[in-house]
């Protein structure tokens, strides 16, 4: 199962300059923008994964793509900033509803290996988000947001791709489950399990507020720092969010080898040297160490999802829910607070000031271990 390219649209943070642009829009109102699309998707995730849990539905995840497909339509023909708000708190539900269920099926075809597993369905959704700029600069730039229903067709391919994985999963799943079921450990107390989540809570923040400064503002930071064009600017967002993807799809199969603390230790601890350097160098190393962030630290979220799910054993769809949920929750308050923060102190003085966040991974040596639980199992089993 891998998550879809238009389930995380290419056409929303892409396009952020042409808007700011066409409607004379401030960086706190792009921020406002992107805290729609992300807080909408949060608040809902948690209680559709919940929901299915108890109650499988398959059906959400062509569902899910068609609400992002409505979404799209609406951020093509929108023509006020409040129809912008609008049109990504549509997109926002469409990925809140399919976010949960496509985790869960994810797991159920993951034969054991829950990080491949998760990192494979993350990557097509920044895979899709790489290559979005890529198509802003070929396609929507030179014809306008007219040009964002092209991105309609990608949203209808996924429907009928995730209506015969809905086929599968209906056919299959239950006895996937009963078999995975078989494997999982007994999780963590309650005590550790707060104790866990407190701490991803602080990883993710560092995490996705540094990505959002990325995903939102690269492009202007380059275009006010370098002097960059935005199609210039646009090539090297790219850049960047491929690196995301890919190192996104190394995090999981690498937990899956070595654990899950130690891809979490690596990823923010090992990132840290290149953000600091990043604000203070020149444009070909600005671009090198882009790449590097966005390796290392992107390989963290499949490796705390899948250390999520293991200290609370079978509640994959909650757990999914609330991890994703915290992700586009965080996302979208780190970008419209750093909107704010670009307009009062300029763009410059954001990238130095977000540079700090990949410190807080030292927080990663207060995550309770759940291997433990995992080997007592293993060792029952045989």
């Amino acid at each position: 199962m891998r998550k879809t390219d238009a389930d995380h649209p290419p056409s929303l943070q892409a396009i952020f300059p042409l808007l700011k642009s066409e409607y004379a829009l401030s960086f706190g109102q792009i921020g406002m923008i992107a805290l729609v699309y992300q807080v909408t998707a949060s608040l809902l995730q948690p209680w559709v994964g919940l929901y299915t849990d108890k109650h499988p539905m398959p059906w959400l995840l062509p569902a899910g793509m068609a609400v992002t497909l409505a979404g799209i339509a609406l951020l093509a023909g929108a023509n006020s900033y409040p129809w912008l708000l609008v049109a990504s708190a549509v997109i926002g539900v469409g990925s809140a509803t399919f976010h949960p269920e496509a985790s869960r099926v994810a797991r159920l075809a993951s034969g054991g290996r829950f990080g491949t597993a998760q990192s494979t369905f993350q990557v097509g959704g920044n895979a899709g988000s790489a290559i979005g700029p890529l198509l802003t600069a070929l396609v929507v730039i030179p014809h306008g947001q007219a040009a964002v229903a092209w991105f309609m067709l990608a949203a209808l391919l996924a429907i009928a791709v995730l209506w015969r994985i809905m086929q599968w999963s209906r056919r299959h799943g239950q006895a996937h489950q009963q078999g995975l079921a078989r494997r999982q450990g007994e999780g963590l107390s309650r005590g550790g399990v707060l104790q866990a989540m407190a701490v991803i809570s602080l990883l993710m923040f560092a995490k996705f507020v540094y990505i959002a400064a990325f995903t939102n503002y690269f492009t202007f930071y380059l275009i006010q720092h370098f002097r960059l064009d935005v199609q210039d600017s646009q090539v090297f967002l790219f850049i960047f969010l491929a690196a995301v993807a890919l190192g996104t799809f190394a995090g999981g199969p690498v937990g899956d080898r070595i654990g899950r603390k130690a891809v979490i230790w690596v990823s923010f601890l090992g990132v840290a040297p290149f953000a600091l350097a990043l604000p203070h160098v020149n444009l070909f190393w600005t671009a090198v160490l882009a790449v590097a962030v966005g390796l290392v630290m992107s390989s963290a979220f499949a490796a705390l999802v899948v250390y999520a799910q293991e200290a609370v054993p079978g509640r994959v769809g909650m757990v999914s829910g609330l991890m994703f949920g915290l992700m586009f929750g965080l996302s979208g308050i780190g970008a419209a607070g750093l909107g704010k923060l670009a307009d009062a102190y300029g763009i410059e003085w954001v990238y130095q000031a977000v540079s700090f966040l990949p410190l807080l991974g030292l927080c990663t040596l207060f995550l309770p271990d759940t291997r433990k639980g995992r080997t007592q199992a293993a060792s029952v089993a045989r």
